[in-house]
């Protein structure tokens, strides 16, 4: 569940897990990404969601790490 999504709902579902915990320990996150509004559909290549769930990684790390703390 922890791990580095690579769709919409399991990105939505990590941000809810780890939310909850942060929540539950008493510690503030900042908000995760944005979602891209740009996406033409096409499946290019760099498309905007590529660049999305990198953000989406780094969020997750960010969060793992202050919730390790």
């Amino acid at each position: 569940m922890l791990q580095t999504p690579t769709d919409h709902e399991t990105a939505l579902a990590l941000f809810s897990a780890l939310q909850q915990r942060a929540r539950a320990a008493g510690v503030n996150l900042r908000a995760p990404p944005p979602e891209p509004s740009t996406c033409c559909g096409r499946g290019c290549n760099g498309c905007v969601w590529e660049g999305y769930y990198s953000a989406v990684n780094y969020w997750r790390e960010e969060a793992l790490l202050i919730l390790q703390a």
